[in-house]
């Protein structure tokens, strides 16, 4: 297990953990079952946890007033403002220079909330069983009746860590109700995570907050996974939270734990990496030799600010239709997008740089930046997605390009020794994830044949 570190915010400590080193920085923002430590001793959010960190660096932390972190004074439950900026002295400790963030439950109103106050931060925004307002209003009938909640404290305080029946067993995981190891290691979690009265002061934070007015302001690329039998987080409060962002996907899945991790854990990794990769790894994969290219456009949250959205769109759609369109004339496969970009997989390096100029080209005509990373070696194939070693390394080739460059790496260099191609040495550059340094090339010119 990788150490637990500190990092101030406000007054106190937030603990927070680094795993992995993948080409996509990923915060997670937890709701109230969290403890970073003790996380790793139940088998099935551990396998998850693994899975993410197998395409990312994940961080994750324990929120103020919980687990690790600084515990609660009396019952003063942190606001949405200080969690937020707990969030942000966490990247800036990890030193995340773009991260997509991962919230769940209770911890969604955050995540929302900070997406919307740091538009220049996030990158992307996955919400796991989210709810904009938890208890219901007149306009606003997918929320529980606020009756639902009297009683809250004892019901905290009876069942909150117990072994047999630990709080909310039955609505956070029906598929294991039953299940005494699961109801343990539940139970165990819950007492690391808080104690009875801290738990209720936390959860009561979250049954009085209404983060929808901030809705309509953000502007990250938004994906957001439901189970469709969730009986804790109503699958229409997560409809309602897509439905209310301009870029969300809403994706609703074929389960009933709101703990996803045993049942669902290898389907929300899957949609995960899908949307911050466009690749889909994980089982039962083909693998052939391709070339892999990576686009992503340059400023586009900033451009957006600065066109509005229905022009904004119109350029997009653009965007997307040139790409294609040149994907197709030098016979490749537009594999998937990235939110601001795309991946295509290609049988000749050649014609994927070739592709590449024509695509950087076209979109500079009409005021789009790209920058491009290509890479070619063995990828893995499963049903329209491709993922492996050499689709992260074309990942992170991008990461290293200025806007209008088209990045390679020295296994294309090599492959077009004596073609018609023009370089210039952009030198060694450790790629996350890898061991060795890559030598990485700018393409400056060449053939634009089929």
């Amino acid at each position: 297990m990788e150490r637990i570190l500190y990092t101030r915010s406000g007054s106190g400590s937030i603990a927070y953990q680094v795993i992995g080193e993948g080409p996509v920085d990923l915060v997670c923002v937890p709701g109230l079952l969290n403890h970073i430590e003790s996380a790793w001793d139940e088998p099935s959010f551990a396998r998850h946890y693994r899975r993410l960190a197998s395409f990312c660096r994940l961080v994750l932390m324990d929120r103020r007033g919980a687990g690790l972190s600084d515990r609660l004074a009396l019952v003063a439950a942190p606001t949405i403002e200080e969690r937020a900026e707990d969030i942000a002295a966490v990247i800036a400790a990890v030193g995340c220079q773009h991260p997509a963030l991962f919230a769940t439950a209770d911890g969604a109103p955050v995540g929302l909330f900070f997406a919307a106050t740091y538009p220049e931060t996030v990158r992307a925004l996955i919400l796991w069983a989210p709810t904009a307002r938890y208890v219901s209003a007149p306009d606003y009938p997918e929320g529980f009746p606020p009756e639902r909640f009297s009683g809250m404290e004892a019901t905290f305080d009876e069942r909150w860590g117990d072994d047999l029946h630990p709080l909310a067993a039955r609505g956070n995981a029906p598929s294991l109700f039953g299940d005494l190891r699961w109801h343990q290691s539940i139970a165990r979690m819950q007492r690391r995570a808080a104690t009875p009265t801290a738990a209720a002061a936390l959860w009561a934070t979250h049954i009085h907050s209404d983060v929808r007015d901030v809705l309509p302001a953000i502007q990250a690329p938004t994906l957001v996974l439901h189970a469709r039998d969730d009986q804790l987080f109503p699958v229409e409060q997560g409809r309602y939270v897509a439905d209310h962002i301009a870029k969300a996907r809403f994706v609703e899945l074929d389960g009933s734990d709101h703990l996803y991790w045993a049942q669902l854990g290898d389907e929300v990794a899957d949609e995960i990496e899908e949307f911050l990769t466009g690749v889909r790894g994980g089982r039962n994969v083909d693998t052939a030799l391709a070339t892999v290219v990576f686009t992503d456009l340059v400023r586009s949250t900033e451009r957006a600010a600065e066109l509005g959205d229905r022009l904004w769109r119109d350029l997009l759609d653009s965007h997307d239709t040139a790409t294609r369109r040149h994907v197709g004339r030098y016979l490749g496969r537009a594999v998937n997008t990235t939110g601001d970009g795309f991946i295509a997989e290609f049988d000749a390096p050649g014609r994927a740089i070739s592709c590449a100029l024509a695509i950087r080209d076209d979109l500079e005509a009409i005021g789009l930046a790209i920058r491009v990373g290509i890479h070619t070696g063995e990828v893995e194939r499963r049903a329209d997605d491709v993922g492996g070693i050499a689709a992260h390394i074309a990942a992170r080739v991008q990461a290293f390009a200025e806007p209008g460059e088209v990045l390679v790496s020295r296994t294309v260099h090599d492959l077009l020794a004596g073609s018609l191609f023009k370089w210039t040495d952009r030198g060694l550059h450790h790629l996350k994830g890898l061991n060795e340094e890559w030598q990485l090339y700018r393409v400056d010119a060449g053939v634009r044949g089929t």
